[in-house]
């Protein structure tokens, strides 16, 4: 079995080397008809003070978004960038999926250990726990 998308996907990047891993991952997948919007999240802390300026914030994610479009420029497929910011990541990434009547949410899950997951409140177990379009998770490219 093939998969392709051929509607609109949103893929969440949160950093150069996971937005350009999902992207090599994920453009095998792609069709003229393909439309993915990659995302990045600026996460809010709510209240208490920010780890970094919005402005540093967002220069990091036009550089993500850079590595990101590299191994998509050759599908043919439409790319899109969009600079998200809430307080939960996950919430947003879902409800920017909702308001782009995506078919999907795609992602090639970050290499790690359980330690680091459950440090970081593992981002990609509650993406597939918590859904509300359909997720996919790409295998790693050695896998």
């Amino acid at each position: 079995m093939t998969l392709a998308f051929d509607g609109t996907i949103v893929v969440p990047a949160a950093d150069p080397d996971d937005g350009e891993r999902t992207a090599t991952a994920l453009a095998p997948h792609l069709t003229p008809t393909s439309s993915v919007v990659v995302v990045n999240v600026i996460e809010k802390a709510g209240g208490a003070p920010d780890k970094a300026s919005v402005e540093q914030r967002e220069e990091y994610a036009e550089e993500i978004f850079e590595r990101t479009r590299g191994p998509l420029e050759t599908t043919g497929a439409t790319v899109e960038t969009d600079v998200l910011y809430g307080t939960d990541v996950v919430e947003r990434i879902f409800t920017e999926a909702k308001d782009r009547n995506a078919d999907a949410v795609v992602f090639a899950a970050r290499p790690g250990n359980r330690l680091a997951e459950l440090l970081t409140g593992d981002v990609a177990r509650r993406m597939v726990k918590e859904a509300s379009v359909p997720v996919v998770a790409l295998p790693q490219a050695d896998a």
